[in-house]
């Protein structure tokens, strides 16, 4: 850790857990001040408490663009501007057997929370930066935007949605010096794939998961699985001055998953520990 970030001040929707939190924690130990949005009380503020006076904490909803408002109001009013907006907030939706059992019940929710808050976020941050010098703006997306497969369809849509955003927002950005980059993370453990299922029972809930993540983990070609810390280490990247030249990419934090399916290990190399 260091002060890569030293003097940046910073908002993160969705920051009270998972990745979010992950990415809060490092702002601060970069040396950054944040304010912290999300609608979880509770975790919200102990995460406040845990980083001191460099962090702010607020309930919001993400999908409520007068709420985001209100995050970038206090970071310019309490910490003096803002400088690194990271749109992460974000829901799955509930998971269905297949496309021919899915509702769409709660798709109006999904696409307010994943698009309507990327792209407002987005559009209240470079307010500010464009009279202020610039900025840097991260919207966080998912493999599942990037590369095509079933279930969560809409959750599906929705990411893929937050890269053309991103994309089209940084080519008209780019004159005001905000730069709009995009994360998009790939088998990383977090509560989302638990919330997608939550329909279910705890039992087949479970089976599920476990599933999944056996799915996941047989996709990555990378051995290891990876952390929040590995997202929050890239959105560290987008949010310095070492991407200054950086803008309108999709960076996936995920194991190589996106990149193609990995060799088949060797049996000797199996039997021996190795990948």
């Amino acid at each position: 850790m260091g002060n890569e970030l030293a003097g940046k001040i910073a908002v993160v929707t969705g920051g009270a857990s998972g990745l979010g939190s992950a990415m809060v924690e490092r702002f601060v130990a970069e040396g950054a001040r944040v304010v912290v949005g999300d609608i979880d009380a509770e975790k919200g503020q102990a995460l406040a408490a845990r980083c001191g006076a460099a962090a702010l904490f607020r309930v919001i909803d993400a999908g409520d663009p007068g709420r985001l408002e209100q995050l970038v109001d206090l970071a310019v009013q309490e910490f003096g501007g803002l400088h690194i907006m990271c749109n992460n907030a974000g829901i799955s939706g509930k998971m269905h057997k297949s496309i021919l059992d899915d509702d769409f019940a709660d798709f109006q929710h999904v696409m307010s929370v994943n698009v309507l808050g990327v792209m407002a976020g987005t559009r209240l941050a470079a307010r500010h930066m464009a009279d202020n010098g610039g900025g840097s703006i991260i919207n966080l997306s998912s493999v599942g935007g990037v590369q095509a497969g079933g279930g969560v369809m809409t959750y599906r849509a929705s990411k893929a949605a937050v890269i053309h955003f991103t994309k089209s927002a940084a080519i008209e950005l780019a004159r005001y010096d905000v730069r709009v980059n995009c994360i998009a993370p790939g088998n990383i453990p977090t509560d989302l794939l638990a919330k997608a299922s939550g329909t279910m029972s705890p039992e087949k809930a479970g089976r599920l998961t476990r599933a999944m993540r056996d799915m996941m983990n047989r996709d990555r070609p990378l051995p290891r699985e990876g952390t929040p810390e590995d997202v929050a280490e890239a959105a560290v990247y987008f949010a310095g001055d070492r991407s200054r030249y950086l803008t309108g990419t999709v960076l996936a934090v995920d194991g190589g998953t996106t990149a193609g399916k990995p060799v088949m290990r060797r049996s000797t190399d199996a039997a021996d520990g190795k990948p």
